[in-house]
């Protein structure tokens, strides 16, 4: 999602996102009709005569086989994927709305996409489990208790003001722009047998004892939030919002990354999924931007790999379902169906085995074993091995998930990722340190 180079397609199974290029993207790759009545009191059948195919535009990582597989089999309704880069999802829904029924793009996309007046405002009286959506999205709480709202907070654009409205509402209402899908929140990765140390900080990728055996993410809007988190970490500066810096701080923040460039800092600058796998796996990098399927890749290969959980917080990403307002009739009734079935729980216990977070927690913890649950969820130690939906390892019986329980990790939300009022000019400078 992302959360991530959604753009570099990962090779499909073993499990986010960019604004990132998508951070739910191409980490997800890794660990890898009925009437409007109908669609909220069950799933009911499709005569085969209707046929029904349902174009789904997003990012390769979010589009998995498997869910689509499951789908039809339920329903007989077809998904047909429209596989994209993060940018290009933005670009479509602004200018191409009439080439897709459903969408799956980023919170921090809205901006620019809910000005144009292509999205239909998703009435929630028509989404099943609508009141049982995390208060993560609609509260910006985890437990009761506010997280930190940087950066584009899904609870700052989740709704909307009516029907046909193109303004967000600062408070609830019964109609959202995007119904969440998948989330989670991103730190560093570390190589814990060659640091040899605890790594408490993000203040720790710029610390000259890993010179050389460091990396950061090379998505624009991504890694600045990264390198926001080192530059506070520090003591330099404070931000008022990372997620949408002034010019003179994204000036002193970029100044920052350049001279720990020259300074030989740096291994790489990654953009790939695989290629930040590739990066820890061999020992040439020891500490970087990480999404946690790759950690999982990393440790699917025998490799000590920590998704390092740090005193300043995380940086989160999401996504979400919108309805391009050119769907009605049938369309509009499978495209509801489709939601209704993807918060209904299989989807959602199918995405937390692979390190995600899903949007109503009840109805996936019904579709998972307790031993599963308790290990991804709830931050005990594992009882029986951890496989992801695909049989593959992910981790060993008395293992503990990195980060702890989702109330821990979704609890130390710093910031979230965005696209800044000064986009244009943090990207020229951006270009700047990974040419210096």
């Amino acid at each position: 999602m992302a959360e991530h180079d959604s753009d570099s397609q990962a090779p499909a199974p073993v499990q986010s996102a960019a604004a990132d290029e998508a951070p739910s993207a191409t980490r997800r790759n890794l660990l890898k009709a009925g009437v409007a009545a109908a669609a909220i009191t069950g799933f009911p059948y499709v005569k085969a005569a209707d046929k029904l195919v349902l174009r789904y535009l997003g990012t390769a990582v979010n589009q998995d086989k498997a869910i689509a597989e499951k789908f039809k089999a339920d329903t007989g309704i077809e998904i047909q994927y429209i596989p994209v880069t993060t940018d290009e999802v933005t670009k479509r829904a602004v200018t191409a709305p009439n080439s897709f029924d459903l969408i799956d793009t980023e919170f921090f996309s809205l901006k620019k996409i809910l000005p144009t007046g292509n999205l239909l405002a998703i009435d929630t009286k028509r989404i099943k489990n609508a009141d049982k959506i995390t208060t993560l999205f609609t509260k910006g709480e985890v437990g009761g208790k506010k997280v930190g709202d940087q950066g584009t907070a899904p609870k700052k654009v989740i709704f909307v003001e009516g029907p046909g409205s193109k303004k967000f509402s600062a408070t609830p209402t019964q109609f959202m722009t995007l119904i969440p899908t998948v989330y989670n929140a991103d730190t560093l990765g570390i190589r814990p047998d060659l640091i040899k140390r605890p790594i408490d900080s993000w203040k720790e990728l710029l610390n000259p004892e890993f010179k050389g055996k460091a990396a950061i993410l090379n998505i624009p809007s991504i890694g600045i939030m990264d390198a926001a988190m080192v530059v506070e970490a520090m003591g330099i500066h404070k931000y008022a919002d990372k997620g949408n810096m002034t010019k003179a701080e994204i000036d002193l923040t970029i100044k920052t990354l350049i001279e720990a460039k020259k300074a030989g800092q740096f291994r790489a600058l990654w953009k790939d999924f695989n290629e930040s796998v590739n990066l820890m796996a061999s020992g040439e990098v020891v500490i970087q931007s990480m999404w946690s399927p790759a950690v999982t890749a990393v440790r699917t290969k025998g490799i000590a790999c920590t998704f390092q959980p740090l005193k300043e917080g995380y940086r989160a990403w999401a996504a979400g379902f919108g309805v391009p307002k050119t769907v009605t009739g049938k369309k509009a009734d499978g495209v509801y169906e489709f939601i209704n079935w993807f918060l209904d729980g299989w989807a959602g216990a199918y995405l937390n085995r692979q390190g995600y977070y899903s949007a109503v927690l009840d109805t996936a913890k019904a579709k998972m074993e307790a031993y599963e649950w308790a290990y991804w969820m709830e931050g005990k130690a594992a009882t029986q091995d951890i496989k992801s939906p695909n049989g593959d390892l992910l981790a060993k019986a008395g293992s503990i998930r990195d980060g702890g329980s989702y109330e821990q990790r979704m609890g130390g939300i710093a910031c979230w990722n965005a696209v800044m009022d000064e986009n244009e000019y943090m990207v020229k400078k951006w270009n700047e340190f990974v040419a210096a």
